[in-house]
């Protein structure tokens, strides 16, 4: 039987994915619309950096999201029903691909995705996904049934709800009322995720935590395979409250696995809203933070948490895609990373943290476990090898973000090294 049959005849999306990969012998990666991992070919080591992510996510990069849209890739692969091939993004792990549509009664409901980095397909495998697309469409509509049957009645609401799939207020509150399920007149999003699949235990030991404690009348916790998403419930009239409830759980959970172990986890907490609309906005906050801690490998308590408090960090992937596909590097960094390699100096960190305290000898000086007159030598250092003005508040920003590149994504410095190699 051929493997288009097969296919056809697949009840199953996971053996669809593989009978897929099988067949083309390159990666696969089928999401659902919010391009939210639904099933992964099993070779996981011949996906990119991008399909990884998403992997161990469960949602494709928000950054790489809004690449898509800007491009109008998802535009095009609404009003079409064959295949597009996606040129590489090769400064943020996105090798070239193939996608197309999956629908359901003519709405998209995922996406299917073929890597091409090994090779390209041909017009005839254009053809074949154009075939079996549809038949995936009613497998992917299937998964939705299925879980929304298994699932727990309240959250059900809540994943429903945070998928944008109410039409109307008065459909969810109808809905809510059914299950019993008190709607907040407050509220935050979580997200708790993991650095390596090897951490998946702390996820149930989080789930538990929550339910065996004073949390568990105040958060919902739903979980996938790689997260925990929390919504916590807020004081109406209190400002802030489930905000504040978010940092209390962050606290108690750090008590509770170690402060070691804690750092396998990657916390991202949405803004408070009031209105249960915005509940998906919260969720989607919170994953942006995860996905920019995962783009940039925070040091510990280096990066905030909150997507309130990210400030400049939301920016550093885009930064690192102009910078990097410009060829672009900061000269006084550079002169600044020779004199540490060359003469074995502190000066890169000595100006990250001196810029992070906006100036502030004292706090620096306390911070990097050296005398005042110690930091007040290296700042006269490093305007003796650089053009930096401390007065110019824009050349700070731009340093500090470019500082921050530099500490946070091992690639990047290694470019530094590299062009240093070049100037010897």
């Amino acid at each position: 039987m051929e493997a288009k049959d097969l296919i056809l005849q697949a009840e199953d999306i996971h053996k669809a994915t593989e009978l897929i990969n099988s067949k083309l012998g390159n990666p696969v990666i089928i999401e659902n619309k919010n391009f939210e991992l639904i099933s992964y070919s099993s070779s996981f080591d011949k996906f990119d950096q991008t399909q990884q992510k998403t992997i161990l996510t469960k949602k494709c990069p928000i950054f790489i999201i809004d690449r898509l849209k800007k491009e109008g890739i998802v535009h095009r692969l609404e009003n079409q029903s064959s295949p597009i091939r996606v040129q590489p993004m090769e400064e943020l792990g996105f090798h070239q691909r193939v996608v197309i549509a999956a629908k359901y009664l003519g709405n998209t409901i995922g996406y299917i995705w073929v890597q091409e980095s090994g090779r390209l397909l041909q017009s005839e495998e254009f053809a074949f996904l154009e075939e079996i697309c549809p038949h995936l469409g009613n497998l992917i509509n299937d998964i939705y049934a299925k879980a929304n049957f298994k699932k727990d009645k309240k959250e059900e609401v809540l994943w429903r709800l945070l998928q944008h799939e109410y039409g109307s207020e008065s459909q969810l509150r109808h809905d809510a009322s059914l299950v019993k399920l008190t709607l907040p007149e407050r509220f935050t999003v979580a997200v708790y995720s993991i650095t390596s699949p090897q951490y998946k235990p702390m996820l149930h030991h989080l789930e538990r935590l929550v339910q065996e404690t004073a949390f568990h009348s105040t958060i919902y916790a739903l979980k996938t395979e790689y997260q925990v998403i929390l919504v916590l419930y807020g004081k109406a009239d209190k400002p802030f409250s489930s905000l504040e409830l978010a940092r209390d759980l962050a606290k108690k959970v750090k008590e509770q696995t170690g402060e070691e172990q804690f750092y396998n986890f990657l916390i991202g907490v949405g803004k408070e809203y009031t209105s249960l609309y915005q509940m998906r906005k919260s969720f989607l906050e919170a994953s942006e933070v995860i996905e920019t801690a995962n783009f940039i490998s925070p040091r510990p308590e280096s990066m905030p948490r909150e997507f309130a408090q990210l400030g400049i960090y939301r920016y550093l992937p885009a930064l690192y895609e102009k910078n990097t596909s410009k060829d672009y590097y900061s000269d006084d960094l550079l002169s600044l990373i020779k004199n540490d390699v060359k003469k074995q100096t502190d000066l890169l960190r000595t100006l990250e943290v001196y810029l992070k305290n906006d100036g502030k000898g004292k706090q620096t000086a306390n911070e990097l476990f050296i005398h005042p007159n110690t930091l007040n030598y290296r700042i006269k250092k490093i305007q003796e090898l650089t053009t930096i003005d401390f007065n110019n508040f824009n050349m700070k920003v731009y340093l500090y973000t470019e500082l921050l590149l530099l500490n946070n994504v091992e690639a990047y410095y290694q470019r530094y090294k590299d062009a240093l190699k070049g100037m010897d």
